[in-house]
């Protein structure tokens, strides 16, 4: 086994505390004999709930050796709060402990950089690994076995159970449902995600008139995975964003039947076709779903895309975005997402609730083609709770937005508690109604809008409002302390090394890609734009003090064995949001690390 660098891991700090330990705070010398993975996420973030996802596996198969610890590090004010954290926890099914860290005190305290990041710390408690993004569980996997090999021969690897301790279920007739549909007799069908089912409700919105699947994870007949996005299809079914299955599926209300229409089951990686029969091609974390052009239109969460799919051919395709997380509008192949979460058609337009933006955006159409718009919004780091109009108001990572009869839309403002409304003929946003809990899609019936309150568990009636309700104005940016870099020349390095047993995936050319932007884009004089080599330097604009790096690297690495002319190949990749402030005596290097530790 290759030597580690000798780093020894900083204590867990947090000042949320800690979940699913019983009330017991851990420290690492608690943790001393067990490799222990920390797992650096944020409950907004689809890569980390990606992540959450691949570690599963692991955490069954390692659970007398390997305790994964998750980081809570908020983006968003609201991810700050305790309770969201609480419920964070238990809406994904996180089955280790979670310490709350809502200051980054532990992120700091281990550099970290970008959301999703994993660190291994040995049993001695030494960091020996260190992944961003998404895509290592392979890697995770071969190293928990060289240090069970390692330690158990050193007599220093400690088996048995681990600190985790399962909160008391509760008992509600929805537990953190997604989005909700009116169907053609008047009930409701919720998509009931933590339980992994679908529930039709009657037309009082409470009352349970059906379930649909077992409430177990599964992608048979009846299973679905954190179901999200429905829509009603011209055939009279059911179409259902089966979120963690990374498919799309079809309900049939007249005879309760469950069927797919396009997804494998794999989530979607670079690479792979982005076209063709529905069923063959992988999709990745489909959050919602509208019938626009003829089509249906899949918010596609997971790679900051739109794609639609097409009933009469039974294919899919990728229709606007392209797999950069961002704000950018223009022609809809060129246009950048971050999360899209929520659709909803009109006649002319189809509406976009990108998330990770904090903006209202739209699809519409361009000559023979489709052009992408931005409403209300201004990138990545900039999100609050204002009113007025459109150019300056702000939301805080919307999931949901439904069509009104006068042509504007409400917005379901997920992290403000809100609904919002915008109105196109105006370019004016007003607050219709505050003091829920987390909404995240809204149904119109008559004269009444019902909101999928997630965090109360329920759907709520509201009147629509003739007068916006008036709130105070709050705007916010990211806390993340910035890093200090010199003026002038910057090299950015990138730190991938492939995991033992592999190499780097050269067959067909390069194997890495490097994608450098900036916010502002006069940050940078030079070192924008794509290449293969994972080290770059950048020039620093002369007058301009601060701004965020944009950096998009990507890695294939294969397995090492050249008796097998088929090997097994992964794909390693990450986004990371950089807030540097040029100062002089700041740093004239800054390193990003993919994978491995950087030396």
């Amino acid at each position: 086994m290759a030597p580690h660098a000798r780093v020894r891991a900083p204590e867990l700090i947090g000042k949320g505390g800690w979940l699913n330990t019983g009330g017991t705070a851990l420290t690492l010398a608690d943790l001393r004999g067990r490799i222990v993975i920390l797992d650096f996420w944020t409950f907004c973030c689809v890569n980390c709930l990606h992540v959450l996802d691949e570690l599963r596996e692991l955490e069954e198969k390692h659970r007398d050796t390997v305790v994964i610890i998750g980081v809570h590090s908020p983006k968003f004010v609201h991810e700050a709060e305790h309770q969201a954290v609480v419920d964070a926890v238990e809406r994904y099914e996180v089955h280790h402990p979670v310490l709350d860290d809502p200051e980054l005190a532990t992120w700091k305290q281990y550099a970290v950089r970008a959301w999703p990041t994993l660190v291994v710390i040995d049993p001695e408690g030494y960091v020996v690994a260190q992944h961003a993004g998404e895509g290592h569980a392979h890697a995770l996997e071969q190293l928990v076995g060289e240090l069970e090999a390692e330690h158990a021969a050193k007599g220093t690897l400690r088996r048995g159970d681990g600190p985790y301790v399962a909160p008391e279920p509760v008992a509600t007739d929805l537990r953190f449902p997604g989005k909700a549909v009116l169907l053609p007799g008047g009930t409701f069908l919720v998509s009931d995600s933590t339980r992994h089912q679908l529930v039709e409700l009657a037309a009082d919105g409470e009352s349970v008139v059906a379930r649909v699947g077992s409430g177990e994870r599964g992608f048979g007949p009846d299973g679905f995975s954190e179901p999200q996005g429905l829509a009603l299809l011209p055939d009279g079914t059911v179409a259902v964003a089966d979120t963690v299955n990374h498919a799309l599926r079809a309900y049939d209300p007249a005879t309760g039947a469950v069927t797919t229409l396009a997804g494998t089951g794999r989530q979607w990686m670079q690479g792979r076709p982005t076209s063709g029969p529905a069923t063959e091609v992988d999709l990745s974390s489909p959050w919602d779903v509208a019938w626009f052009a003829d089509r249906l239109w899949i918010a596609m969460a997971g790679v900051h895309q739109l794609w639609t799919y097409d009933p009469a051919t039974g294919t899919v395709e990728v229709a606007a975005g392209t797999t950069n997380e961002g704000l950018v509008d223009g022609p809809a192949p060129e246009a950048w997402f971050a999360q899209p979460s929520g659709l909803a058609a009109t006649g002319d337009r189809l509406w976009v609730a990108d998330s990770e933006t904090s903006a209202l955006r739209y699809v519409e159409r361009d000559g023979e083609g489709f052009a992408v718009r931005t409403a209300v919004g201004t990138g990545l780091f900039d999100f609050g709770h204002r009113d007025g109009e459109a150019g300056q108001a702000l939301f805080q990572h919307p999931l949901g937005v439904t069509a009104l009869p006068d042509g504007s839309v409400a917005v379901a403002d997920t992290y403000n508690h809100a609904l919002r409304r915008y109105d196109p003929a105006t370019g004016e946003v007003t607050t219709l109604a505050t003091d829920l809990r987390e909404p995240s899609d809204a149904v119109l019936v008559g004269d009444d809008i019902v909101v999928v309150e997630s965090a109360r568990h329920r759907l709520t009636r509201l009147r629509l409002p003739e007068e916006a309700v008036r709130v105070e104005s709050v705007a916010h940016r990211t806390q993340r302390a910035a890093t200090d870099v010199a003026p002038g020349r910057l090299r950015l390095d990138v730190v991938f090394q492939a995991p033992t047993g592999q190499k780097l995936d050269t067959r067909y050319g390069p194997s890495t890609r490097l994608l450098v932007s900036s916010t502002p884009p006069e940050l940078l004089a030079e070192g924008s734009g794509t290449g293969t080599d994972l080290g770059r330097d950048l020039v620093l604009a002369d007058g301009v003090t601060e701004g965020v790096l944009h950096v998009s690297a990507m890695a294939a690495s294969c397995d090492d064995d050249p008796e097998n002319e088929y090997p097994a190949c992964h794909m390693h990749q990450q986004d990371w949001g950089v807030p540097v402030r040029v100062v002089p005596g700041g740093a004239e290097r800054l390193p990003l690390v993919l994978a491995g530790l950087d030396a």
